[in-house]
């Protein structure tokens, strides 16, 4: 059974996904920034409530995926 910390970390990647395609960054998906930036908020939660239980390395990654998720939310809410 998975530890409520790699749940946590799949809810994470799973938020980040869908906020990528509430961008239109998918083609099944219609863009929704409002609802992407719920998904954003919700990972940056989840992410606080786990970063100090993580090695460096995946707390590397998730920082860098956040941020990359979060530019690229500004990026088209300016557009």
């Amino acid at each position: 059974m998975p530890t409520v910390d790699r749940m946590l970390l799949e809810i994470i990647t799973t938020l980040m996904l869908s906020a990528h395609a509430y961008l239109g960054e998918s083609p099944e998906r219609a863009a929704d920034p409002p609802s992407a930036e719920i998904a954003i908020d919700v990972a940056s939660v989840a992410f606080e409530r786990v970063k100090g239980r993580l090695s460096s390395d995946e707390r590397l990654a998730l920082v860098q995926m956040l941020t990359d998720i979060r530019l690229l939310y500004v990026r088209k809410r300016d557009a």
